[in-house]
């Protein structure tokens, strides 16, 4: 434990020493609460619009802010392979399920961060302050845990300039689609809102909107839960076998 927790401190120094990459997840998320938010107020009234109202947009651009979270996991630990920090540390005594954990403690910190920056802006543009808003940060916490390891599995499995296309680009543009911030995926339908329905990323904006309005939404939680310890074990283990060759 006392190793985890030593490997998860030098992992968030390292993350502090990228203040560009830390200030684009903190401050991107933000613009486009405000960018929806002016938008939802030119739509009328008689078009009962409710999607970019704060109540339902902030929690959705919290749960989409985390999707930054898989590039910069992926990054780190790339960029540890590639300089041979993680050959050295390999002679240790640390586990791979060690490594990973340190990997993922170093960023929850960062999780919580950019959930309270959402939801300050939310408050700053009409979303009513309440204690549910708590609930909602903290049920965000799995679907965070998703994405850290779908950033350190393509970082044990890309090189350092590849993380940057597939975590970057694809995966966060994928959790966006699917994750029904910008459209009701019910109007859609068919094939793409059933395989969005069983991803974890509407699940989970579905999730926090609930805490938010006060309730529980069990059966999203379940499916968020089962994939972040999925994730999260497919990460040791791919981890495990790299180690291993």
């Amino acid at each position: 434990m006392k190793r985890m927790l030593r490997f998860a401190a030098r992992n968030l120094r390292e993350i502090r020493r990228d203040p560009i990459s830390l200030f684009f997840g903190m401050v991107f998320p933000l613009l486009l609460l405000l960018l929806l938010s002016l938008i939802n107020r030119s739509i009328p009234a008689q078009a009962q619009m409710h999607l970019f109202e704060p109540a339902q947009l902030t929690p959705g651009i919290g749960v989409f802010s985390l999707s930054f979270l898989t590039l910069f996991s992926a990054m780190l630990i790339a960029h540890d392979r590639e300089s041979a920090f993680l050959l050295r540390l390999y002679t240790s005594p640390m586990r791979a399920w060690e490594f990973i954990c340190g990997y993922a403690l170093a960023l929850l910190p960062m999780a919580l961060a950019q959930q309270i920056v959402c939801y300050l802006g939310g408050m700053a543009l009409g979303l009513t302050p309440s204690l549910r808003i708590l609930p909602a940060v903290l049920l965000s916490l799995p679907i965070a845990a998703c994405h850290i390891a779908i950033g350190l599995l393509c970082g044990t499995l890309l090189t350092e300039k590849t993380v940057g296309g597939v975590c970057g680009a694809l995966l966060t543009n994928l959790s966006a689609w699917l994750s029904g911030i910008w459209f009701d995926l019910s109007l859609v339908g068919g094939t793409l809102c059933a395989i969005a329905r069983v991803l974890p990323f509407v699940n989970a904006v579905d999730l926090c909107r609930a805490a938010l309005a006060g309730r529980l939404d069990t059966a999203a939680l379940g499916i968020v839960f089962l994939w972040a310890v999925g994730l999260g074990l497919l990460a040791v283990l791919v981890f495990l076998k790299k180690k291993r060759i």
